[in-house]
């Protein structure tokens, strides 16, 4: 069965290419990403892991680790590192699990045999430092992910997780917040000292309060 949000994520053992984890002890009490490739030496997979290792002090600097997953072994993981380093203009800075008997693949449902019988889809999971699930995505083979994106879902979740606030569309950090509706007016006023801007009595707007 599929994952759901507020699901716990699935705990496992296995072999990366910086030793081996347990994976709810590797999170520890921060946040996580889970992102798989459909197979080491591929196209796209090699953009994605440098675009990664690019931006990982974004994600440092939010409590966040990120780690990939594969089915193939860890020679193979090696070997493409490698190459990932020398065509991305990077240095690889996360791991990532060798996941041949698709113990991690099976888990998390990242097989989806009407798309591909062997090969895992490019599935991504956002984990709480509660260890449940609080978003999943799931992209073709085809197509790269966006992971400033994945970054900007982070800060809203952080932000939500914090306080009674929901983010608009297209919402960017630094920018204004919507009230929870569960939040009354009078207690709007007093939990956002910023002001309130009610636009509809279930659409008001606050500037983002952690700033």
């Amino acid at each position: 069965m599929a994952l759901r949000l507020g699901d716990m994520a699935p705990n496992f053992s296995a072999s990366t290419t910086e030793g081996p984890i347990d994976f709810h002890k590797w999170l520890g009490d921060s946040w996580g990403v889970l992102f798989s490739h459909p197979a080491d030496y591929t196209p796209v997979c090699t953009t994605e892991l440098g675009a990664v290792a690019k931006i990982k002090p974004e994600f440092t600097k939010r409590n966040v680790k990120v780690i990939a997953v594969s089915v193939d072994p860890l020679d193979s993981h090696h070997g493409w590192t490698k190459d990932i380093n020398e065509t991305q203009s990077c240095t690889m800075n996360f791991p990532i699990i060798a996941d041949e008997n698709r113990q991690v693949a099976t888990a998390y449902d990242m097989i989806h045999p009407n798309a591909d019988d062997k090969a895992t889809v490019r599935s991504v999971f956002i984990i709480g430092p509660d260890k449940k699930i609080k978003l999943t995505l799931t992209y073709p083979a085809s197509t790269g992910r966006n992971f400033p994106e994945l970054l900007r879902v982070i800060d809203s979740l952080q932000l939500s997780a914090k306080y009674k606030v929901a983010t608009p569309a297209n919402w960017q950090n630094r920018e204004d917040c919507i009230v929870s509706p569960a939040v009354s007016d009078a207690d709007a006023e007093k939990m956002f000292p910023k002001g309130v801007r009610k636009v509809k009595p279930y659409l008001r707007y606050t500037p983002q309060p952690n700033l």
